[in-house]
């Protein structure tokens, strides 16, 4: 299990206007506990694309980021986690003004 621990957020531009809703990429900075299978002493982050729309919001896509080289972790969220991540990104975006 992991705690995200800060977490900026981009806009990703749709300059056709052909995807439904609004996309964000979320970089999540995050703390992995020593004994977990993700840890890495180097720290690890998470790069999510979130879709917001007024029918269905929802994690498009993750990946876990070695937060030193910016390499790709082939590892998957546990359903726990996922709900976590998921609740997080729905908050951050909606507390953002910028999103308003």
């Amino acid at each position: 299990m992991f705690n995200i621990q800060s977490c900026s957020i981009e806009t990703i531009r749709d300059p056709f206007g052909i995807l439904e809703g609004e996309r964000y990429e979320l970089l999540l900075d995050l703390e992995v506990d020593e004994d977990d299978e993700l840890y890495l002493e180097e720290g690890v982050s998470m790069r999510v694309v979130y879709k917001l729309a007024e029918e269905s919001s929802r994690i498009v896509k993750y990946e876990f980021l070695n937060r030193s080289t910016n390499q790709y972790i082939d590892f998957e969220m546990e359903e726990e986690e996922a709900a976590m991540v998921e609740l997080f990104c729905k908050e951050q975006l909606q507390s953002d003004p910028s999103n308003s």
